[in-house]
């Protein structure tokens, strides 16, 4: 379906679905504020609305009757505070997964050449530009000579090389949407409907590739049913988890969100959905320390233009219920595919520091800052846009290819992903870019950004377009520690086949250039099917272990005609060399602890992930309550940490008063980034806890344990009053607590509450025991974890059809998985068809009397007709899986002939 492009068809659909009650996993903070210094104060109920509505109807018709696109205002002009349509979003469904490794890994059903789901962006919504693109201007940061540069041509020497080899290839779907992150030891890629697992280090397929909704195998509903690709890969360097999601585009529309629980992405994922009224499309998503963000274009029912959303990342990377709270720039200013910062590298960004987000406009980027607040979601903002104009520009169109007069679409109506953030202590940047015309050729235009938090300015740009007859677009841009940028991008002309290349610069090349390219591979063939669509994008991303290794995937033909394949290649500069420091974690958090006492030694792993060693230049700093503990393990002053290896700083807290207590630690030594600095943080109480947590193993599900015993004490010259002592979170009734605190606890006693875990399921619960009562720092809590041990059956795919088959003549043979999801050895009492036609079908399996928890095992199906008409049947698998019903069936049909 192919978005209309009318302001005012967009402005009557979104009057019309804010008319509509919202869904009950969400709810509108507020409709329509624009902020001129001052917000208008809320009025509730249908008035909101429908001042809303009219609002919406008022800007369409301004923008209508605009004569041609405003000129920016000029550098860091402010456009209007925007709030507008602030929505918090509940996630409809969460739960924890069986381990990916687990579940087998099933491809995607092949499909005729078909062309995935295309909105395009209507022009004349974004910010009010007319219908027709501009052309013909001269664009004055064309680069058309790239040669050695003042770095001697360190892409030339060529850089260090690393993993270069095909990823996941075509399944009759076009375009492949590219893109991919490296983890700790794992590389992976998501290409429309399909992901696969890489080991790191030698390429090899760790895991698939599979379809996009085997991450959801279990979970029900449409993340599971649908798989509609548009996905995202990304990793979560802070945590170091994975973030992989895709939208679902067909009423009920989701977007679907997968969180790993470790590093390894073939673990457990906690799992969410959120819905939406219209379907999600062109999502991109960035890590921030304090929210996943993403992007959407808003389309079907109506076009309603951008929606940007945070997620609770806390939350689900805790595996709790967690909300997304989003806003509709769309809705006010017209804009369309915004970019959200995605951080790189190991210096997070200022403490307060809003996410950004960039999108493209009349010879201008527009740069917006989105504030959430989890704990007050009213006061959560997303402000802008700022407009910083850049050298004029023309959108690049029509790529030609060898051989064919097919020419292949370049999306040059947005950003492409990602928009790479970096903070090296000195400076924060972003880099972006997008296709232009340069001369008769495409270039690639690409942007560094400095102080956007502050004062935002275009520190460099370029438009890199070698003056040797060919087009480059499709871009992906990111920056390493050593402040080097790489550039990958699609490469193609009327004299050659589409390829993959890069560029880049060092900080010793000239602002706006890049150096010679690099060839990742050279196409072999061009896409002639008719069918234009190409990208919709490509991948750069970063190491996050050595934060210089990168990794780029994009597409390219090994033959000519439909079936494009992918490449994923790494590579390294000459110059990021020497030694990095990377800290895990990088702040303390300290539970609350009795004034006056010291806390248990909390610890973060120094790693020198550079290729020289770190020699250590000064004595640690450490500041506020708090003091280094025993049992570090880094080296003194003058002595060093050899590049690979760790050490430990050890942190004991100390508070000499209640309250919030924050402290910092402050490293000196030879790393460019030098002095880091690890925050601190704890809280001063007169009442606590001991202990600080308990944990009851491995329980049988749907059996009580033993109680564990949680000591209440009183510290304080007074009595301490007691509101609650219950359980918090999903899993507060999996545990139970009994106590003889009573309603207060004098000054200097204690008392005692007894905990027992009682798991409803096979997996792994947590909660927490607060204690609320009238002391500083209440509640008081204490962490409380266990798992349930059982056995859960899953019997895929649901049903099998084997069609027509010849009367008396068996079938090929078709296969049934069933899958221990649980941690406890399954049971198999039988495997059985079951039916009117029972005998029409048989079976065959490996599966004996037990399966070990997270593995599973094959029956084989045949088919064998009796009579000439349609045949049923049911296969049943009997057990002791912990679910009810205990007994998992398949659908068995086919027709006699």
């Amino acid at each position: 379906m192919e978005a209309k492009g009318k302001v005012q068809d967009s402005a009557i659909g979104i009057a019309a679905a804010l008319g509509k009650s919202l869904s009950e996993s969400e709810t509108l903070d507020s409709t329509l504020r624009l902020d001129f210094g001052s917000s208008p104060t809320n009025s509730g109920g249908a008035s909101r609305v429908r001042a809303a509505a009219l609002a919406l109807l008022f800007f369409a018709s301004v923008a209508l009757c605009a004569a041609r696109p405003q000129e920016p205002q000029g550098m860091n002009a402010p456009g209007p505070q925007l709030k507008a349509f602030h929505r918090v979003r509940r996630a409809v469904k969460h739960d924890l997964s069986p381990p990916l490794r687990s579940i087998p890994a099933l491809r995607a059903p092949a499909s005729a050449p078909r062309v995935m789901h295309s909105h395009r962006i209507p022009r004349s919504l974004v910010h009010g530009q007319t219908n027709q693109a501009v052309h013909g201007q001269t664009d004055p940061v064309v680069q058309s000579l790239a040669g050695e540069l003042l770095s001697a041509g360190a892409l030339l020497n060529p850089p260090k090389a690393g993993v270069n080899s095909d990823g996941v290839g075509a399944n009759g779907w076009t375009p492949p949407d590219t893109n991919g992150a490296a983890g700790a030891t794992q590389y992976v890629q998501w290409v429309n409907v399909e992901f696969a697992i890489f080991d790191k280090a030698s390429g090899a397929l760790v895991y698939g590739p599979s379809a996009g909704n085997t991450l959801w195998t279990g979970f029900g509903g449409p993340c599971e049913t649908s798989n509609s690709g548009d996905p995202i890969a990304q990793y979560d360097k802070i945590a170091r988890r994975w973030v992989l999601a895709q939208p679902v585009y067909e009423p009920p529309y989701m977007y679907c969100v997968a969180v790993s629980t470790t590093s390894d992405a073939t673990g457990s994922y906690n799992r969410y959905s959120f819905s939406f009224d219209s379907f999600p499309d062109y999502p991109k998503l960035g890590v921030w320390p304090d929210a996943y963000y993403a992007s959407f274009n808003l389309f079907g029912p109506y076009a309603w233009g951008a929606e940007v959303c945070a997620f609770d990342r806390n939350a689900m990377l805790a595996g709790d219920a967690a909300t997304a709270q989003c806003f509709l720039p769309g809705a006010t200013t017209g804009a369309w595919s915004l970019l959200p910062s995605d951080l790189d590298g190991s210096r997070l960004p200022p403490a307060g520091a809003p996410n950004y987000f960039l999108s493209l406009n009349y010879n201008s980027l527009d740069l917006w800052q989105f504030h959430v607040d989890w704990a007050a979601p009213a006061n959560s903002t997303f402000t802008g846009p700022t407009n910083l104009p850049v050298a004029p520009f023309d959108e690049a169109c029509c790529i030609p290819q060898l051989g064919t007069s097919q020419q292949l679409d370049t999306l040059s109506d947005r950003l492409m992903y990602r928009l790479a953030y970096r903070n090296d202590g000195h400076h924060e940047s972003l880099v972006a870019n997008h296709s232009v015309m340069a001369g008769s050729v495409a270039g690639v235009r690409w942007y560094e950004l400095r102080s956007p938090g502050a004062s935002p300015t275009v520190y460099q740009q370029g438009t890199y377009a070698p003056d040797d007859g060919n087009y480059r677009w499709m871009g992906s841009i990111a920056m390493d520690r050593a402040g080097d940028v790489a550039l990958g991008y699609s490469v193609s002309g009327d004299n050659m086949y589409p390829a993959i290349r890069y560029t880049g610069r060092t900080r010793r090349d000239p602002l706006g250039t890049m150096e010679s390219e690099t060839s990742i591979i050279e196409g072999a063939g061009s896409q002639q099917t008719g069918v234009g669509r190409w990208g919709d994008f490509s991948s750069m991303a970063i190491d996050p272990v050595d934060d210089c290794t990168f990794w780029y995937t994009n597409e390219y033909l090994q033959s000519d005609g439909w079936n494009w394949s992918t490449r994923i290649a790494s590579f390294q500069f000459p110059s990021c060399r020497g030694p990095a420091v990377s800290l895990s974690p990088f702040s303390l958090t300290f539970p609350n602890q009795t004034e006056g006492t010291t806390s248990a030694v909390e610890s973060v792993t120094l790693t020198n992930t550079g290729n020289a060693a770190l020699r250590i230049t000064g004595a640690f700093g450490i500041s506020g309550d708090f003091a280094f503990g025993d049992g570090g393990t880094c080296p003194a002053v003058g002595r060093s940490v050899a590049a690979g290896q760790s050490c430990t700083i050890t942190v004991v807290f100390t508070p000499t008063a209640t309250g919030t207590r924050t402290g910092t630690v402050t490293l000196y030594d030879n790393a460019p980034d030098s002095p880091q600095t690890i925050s601190l943080t704890g809280t001063g109480v007169s009442v606590s806890l001991s202990p600080a947590s308990l944990s009851f193993g491995n329980q049988r599900v749907r059996t009580t344990s033993s109680a564990q015993t949680v000591t209440l004490t009183n510290a304080g010259s007074a009595d301490l009053n007691i509101s609650s002592i219950a359980f918090t979170g999903d899993y507060a009734e999996d545990f139970a607590q009994t106590n003889d605190c009573g309603n207060f606890v004098g000054a200097g006693a204690s008392c005692a509450i007894h905990v027992t875990f009682t798991p409803r399921g096979p997996t792994t619960f947590y909660s927490e025991l607060a204690v609320i009562d009238d002391a500083s720092g209440s509640p008081q809590t204490v962490s409380v974890t266990g798992t349930g041990l059982a056995p859960l059956a899953l019997l895929y795919p649901p049903s099998l059809s084997f069609g027509n088959q010849q009367v008396g003549t068996p079938s090929a043979t078709q296969t049934v998985t069933l899958l221990n999801g649980g941690n406890a050895p399954l049971t198999i009492y039988s495997i059985s068809v079951t039916g009117t036609d029972a005998g029409d079908f048989a079976e065959a399996d490996n599966c004996g009397a037990s399966l070990a928890a997270e593995s599973s095992c094959t029956i084989s199906m045949t088919f064998m007709p009796t009579a000439v008409d349609a045949r049923t049947a049911t296969l049943a698998v009997s057990n002791n899986s912990f679910d009810d019903p205990q007994t998992q069936t398949v659908s068995l049909s086919g027709i006699g002939r």
